[in-house]
């Protein structure tokens, strides 16, 4: 039987992803923060995790997420 070690910096962005994905980023933020997870670097991750965004495509993203929470809480 194989193992498959996982790259513990890759795992991490994907787990970052999903959660960016699913949440504001500002709680993302927070769980990131209370996480201690702020301990590699920072600017090398989000060159990474930003790398294919432009301005106009996270500004999409963000009218995107915005929204979809307007439609989703009552006024």
């Amino acid at each position: 039987m194989k193992i498959k070690v996982i790259n513990e910096q890759e795992n991490l962005q994907e787990v970052i992803q999903v959660l960016l994905t699913h949440l504001e980023p500002s709680k993302v933020m927070k769980f990131w923060a209370a996480c201690k997870l702020s301990e590699g670097d920072y600017l090398q991750f989000k060159e990474k995790l930003f790398a294919e965004e432009t301005v106009a495509s996270l500004y999409a993203k963000i009218k995107d997420f915005q929204d979809e929470e307007s439609k989703q809480s009552p006024e």
